[in-house]
C-alpha cells in the first residue's frame, strides 16, 4: 500500500484554484494547474516511497508486475499498468480531440518512430502505442462538448443562427449521414485566416442573439461565445457548434470512446482512461494540429450519453463502460450505522481484482489490508494498491473513487 505522489500537469487552460484547494496547498497556485495524475504512464508517473527511497510508481510495477498487477493483469495487458487516474480541471475549454483506437494507436506510434518525429516533439501525434479511451464523472458542474450533433439538429441550429458564411457547412450537412458532418468538420477546419475572422464575426453576432433570446440553443451559444473569448479567431470554435453541449451534475459522467470528437469547457472531474497520452487536435489549442490525421480517426457516429452509476453493493457504485483498460468505483464510506450505504458501521471492502488507485475526494479514511498494512488518506490524497493487497477495507467517513483494471475482458 503506497501513498501517491501525483504530477501536477500546467497546462494552460486549468484552473488556478481547484486542484491546488483540492490538495490543501495555498491557492491561487502561481500558474494553470489543469491535470493531477495519478498512475504510471511513462512520461509522468506518480512517485512514491518504498523501503525508505523514493522511486516510482512505473518502477515498482516493473520490478514485480506479478504481485503490483496480479497474473491476470499482467496476462492481458503485459508488465504495464492498464490505466491512468486523473483530477480534471479546466478554467477554459481545452482542445477540440479524437483519441485512437489501440491498432491506430499501435500504427501511427511505429509509423512516427519510422520517421524519425521526436518523442516528444512539435509535430507528434503518438507518444505511445496504446489506445485512450476515457470515462469524465463529474465532481462539480461540469460543462463538455461530446460527440457530434444529429444531422437535422445541426440543420435546424445553422439555420437559426443565419449567418450567411455558414452555408457551405449546411451543403455538406445536406448530404446526410456520417460523411455530411465529417465533411462539415473538414470545411470548417480548411477556411484561411482570413476567412475564419469573417465566419466568426458572423456567428458570434448569430450566438449573441440566440444567448439573449433564451430559445432551445441559448446554453449552447453562451458556450460558444465563452470559448471564442479564451480563443479568439481559432478555427475550434465554430467546429464546436458541431458537437453536443452537454452539462453534468455530481456523479454523472461520459464515456469517450475512440474516435469520438470531443472538448471539456469548465469544471472538476475524475477522469479514469487506459493509460494513454495519445491526442489528435481540431483546434482551441497553440499545440500542434494534424486535420487530415484527425479526420482520418473521428468518427461522427459516436454517441456520448450521459451514463448514471449502477449500485453493486453496499456503499460501492460502478460506473459501466465496455474498456477492459480501466473500471471506475465510487464508494461512500460512513461512520453512521443507521445509513442504508454503511457496512458494519463505516467498514466497507474495496472492489479487489487486479491492481487499485484509490483516490479520497470527500471526508477522511484508513485503508487496510489483510496482512496488517495500512494508509491513511485525507481529502486530495491517492494510493497505490497491488493485486497482492487482496481484500483492503476501509473504514471511516469519506467518498473515494477506486480505479482498477477489467482483466477478465
Amino acid at each position: 500500500m503506497d501513498v501517491l505522489e501525483p504530477v501536477v500537469q500546467p497546462y494552460a487552460w486549468g484552473s488556478r484554484s481547484a486542484i491546488a484547494e483540492f490538495q490543501g496547498r495555498p491557492a491561487p497556485a502561481p500558474g494553470p494547474e489543469a491535470e493531477l495524475w495519478m498512475g504510471a504512464h511513462p512520461s509522468s508517473p506518480s512517485g512514491l516511497i518504498r523501503d525508505g527511497r523514493r522511486t516510482t510508481l512505473d518502477q515498482v510495477i516493473t520490478a514485480d508486475p506479478a504481485a503490483a498487477l496480479g497474473p491476470a493483469c499482467a496476462a492481458r495487458f503485459g508488465p504495464r499498468l492498464s490505466f491512468l487516474l486523473k483530477i480534471l480541471a479546466p478554467e477554459k475549454a481545452l482542445s477540440i480531440q479524437v483519441h485512437p483506437d489501440r491498432a491506430q494507436a499501435e500504427a501511427g506510434y511505429l509509423a512516427e518512430n519510422e520517421r524519425g518525429i521526436p518523442l516528444h516533439g512539435r509535430a507528434r501525434n503518438y507518444v505511445d502505442d496504446w489506445p485512450k479511451p476515457e470515462l469524465l464523472c463529474a465532481v462539480t458542474r461540469f460543462e463538455a462538448l461530446a460527440g457530434f450533433r444529429a444531422t437535422q439538429d445541426l440543420l435546424t441550429l445553422l439555420a437559426e443562427l443565419d449567418a450567411e458564411p455558414l452555408r457551405p457547412v449546411a451543403d455538406e450537412l445536406a448530404g446526410g449521414g456520417d460523411s455530411g458532418r465529417l465533411g462539415a468538420l473538414a470545411t470548417v477546419l480548411s477556411w484561411s485566416s482570413a476567412q475564419q475572422e469573417d465566419l466568426q464575426q458572423s456567428v458570434l453576432t448569430a450566438c449573441a442573439r440566440l444567448t439573449a433570446g433564451g430559445g432551445r440553443y441559448a446554453a449552447t451559444c453562451d458556450a460558444i461565445l465563452r470559448i471564442a473569448a479564451d480563443h479568439p479567431g481559432d478555427p475550434g470554435v465554430v467546429a464546436a457548434l458541431l458537437l453536443n453541449y452537454s452539462v453534468l451534475e455530481p456523479g454523472e459522467a461520459l464515456y469517450m470512446p475512440a474516435g469520438g470528437l470531443h472538448a471539456y469547457i469548465k469544471g472538476v472531474g475524475v477522469e479514469m482512461l487506459a493509460n494513454s497520452d495519445n491526442v489528435l487536435r481540431a483546434g482551441l489549442t497553440p499545440k500542434h494540429v494534424d486535420v487530415p490525421e484527425l479526420l482520418r480517426l473521428v468518427d461522427p457516429s459516436v454517441a456520448v450519453p450521459v451514463i448514471k452509476p449502477r449500485p453493486v453493493g453496499p456503499a460501492t457504485v460502478v460506473y459501466d463502460t465496455p474498456a477492459p483498460e480501466f473500471r471506475l468505483y465510487r464508494m461512500n464510506v460512513t461512520a453512521d450505522p443507521e445509513r442504508a450505504d454503511s457496512v458494519r458501521a463505516g467498514t466497507v471492502a474495496l472492489p479487489h481484482d487486479g491492481p487499485r488507485i484509490a483516490l479520497c475526494v470527500e471526508g477522511s479514511v484508513d485503508l487496510r489490508n489483510q496482512t496488517g498494512g495500512a494508509v491513511a488518506l485525507r481529502r486530495g490524497e491517492s494510493c497505490f494498491l497491488p493485486a497482492s493487497d487482496g481484500v483492503v477495507t476501509a473504514a471511516g467517513s469519506a467518498v473515494l473513487f477506486v480505479a482498477t483494471s477489467d482483466c477478465s475482458r
